[in-house]
């Protein structure tokens, strides 16, 4: 017997087991058939999504609906044609794809928002009803590839899945630079960010946003990368506008490249937010053209550019680095700094690879910068 019960230990000492996930799920797990589930209408999704492969057809999404897709984990989804989604003044969102580790490949096909029918120059701020975001990608893990947003009612894409990679995507609302009949010679598409990002350790590269809004905003999150994409004809790449009780961290925009933008780098605040941080954010060899107000600007005074400024926000750790090159218009100002207190701008503030050309010089008020020409 003591020999026998010896053994047994022996091969279970020999036995290694898989060490869990550290990533916290959000969602229960859902295990995947070994299927193949096709989806030509709303009435398709329930039984489709159970199934480890999900295929996407072209059809046309009832106005008013959620196209809400919850596949299985470590599913595979694939679009195999555009999706119209019908035209009603609701708050939406209109696509919501959610779970874990989820990798959904666009196939390069479009979602159509028909953004046009909604358009009046007043965006969330009056006037029809739109439905926003377009498309909620909430799954934890996994991808989301190769789609054309085309003229989303007003925001376009929202990340709140962690840990997720956001590639080849297009947004596309440039038809919104027109003015319609409603929109009183103003330009007819309004808030129209590009990616907004409440979310951690997510990465969005390859894409290309064409809009009137910021090209990205983070709002919330730490280990964010946004690399290698195109941001034109909107308000350039943002961190927030900042709340109250919030932090951003470990921000790196690289290689990317902004153009004929109301300004190309923006980190915002709010003047009246409380107890917030945002750290450690890096640009490094991005470039910039056709900065219509300003190259960079740093403001704690949000919604007023640079108004009287907060000091409920700490912004600490800003570093331009590489070679970042940036030319502003001729009444733009090259790059502005309003901060509310020494205190609330600390830190590391390194700007040796920036170089900004144009237009005039700006102001920094109350942060210690190193480097850089501006």
């Amino acid at each position: 017997m003591k020999s026998f019960t010896a053994f047994v230990a022996l091969a279970l000492a020999s036995v290694s087991f898989a060490a869990p996930s550290t990533r916290a799920r959000r969602y229960p797990q859902k295990v995947a058939k070994r299927c193949t589930g096709t989806i030509t209408s709303l009435s398709d999704v329930e039984s489709a999504q159970k199934c480890d492969t999900v295929v996407i057809e072209s059809f046309t999404i009832d106005a008013g609906e959620t196209f809400t897709l919850k596949p299985a984990d470590g599913a595979t989804v694939t679009l195999n044609g555009d999706l119209t989604f019908g035209y009603k003044e609701w708050d939406g969102p209109l696509m919501i794809v959610e779970g874990n580790d989820i990798t959904f490949d666009g196939g390069g096909h479009t979602l159509n928002g028909q953004g046009e029918q909604y358009w009046d120059g007043q965006g969330q701020n009056g006037g029809k009803t739109k439905p926003s975001p377009m498309l909620r990608i909430n799954h934890d893990g996994g991808s989301f590839s190769d789609v054309e947003v085309l003229n989303s009612p007003a925001r376009a894409v929202a990340i709140g899945g962690d840990g997720i990679v956001v590639s080849k995507i297009t947004v596309d609302d440039s038809a919104g630079d027109a003015s319609n009949d409603d929109s009183d010679g103003e330009a007819a598409g309004h808030n129209t960010d590009g990616f907004d990002i409440s979310a951690d350790s997510v990465t969005v590269e390859n894409s290309v946003v064409k809009n009137q809004d910021d090209c990205l905003a983070i709002n919330r999150g730490t280990n964010i990368t946004f690399q290698n994409n195109k941001c034109s004809g909107g308000h350039g790449i943002s961190i927030g506008s900042i709340g109250s009780d919030t932090e951003v961290s470990n921000v790196q925009i690289t290689g990317n490249t902004v153009s004929d933008s109301q300004q190309c780098f923006r980190i915002k605040t709010k003047a009246a937010a409380t107890g917030s941080k945002v750290s450690g954010v890096t640009y490094t060899d991005n470039t910039a053209s056709g900065c219509e107000r300003w190259g960079v600007l740093i403001t704690q005074s949000y919604p007023a550019s640079l108004g009287a400024a907060g000091t409920g926000v700490i912004i600490s750790d800003v570093t331009f680095s590489g070679t970042n090159t940036v030319s502003v218009g001729d009444d733009a100002d090259r790059v502005d700094v309003n901060c509310g207190s020494k205190s609330s701008c600390t830190g590391t503030w390194d700007f040796s690879g920036l170089t900004v050309t144009g237009g005039k010089k700006g102001s920094i008020k109350n942060a210690t910068i190193s480097g850089g020409s501006f």
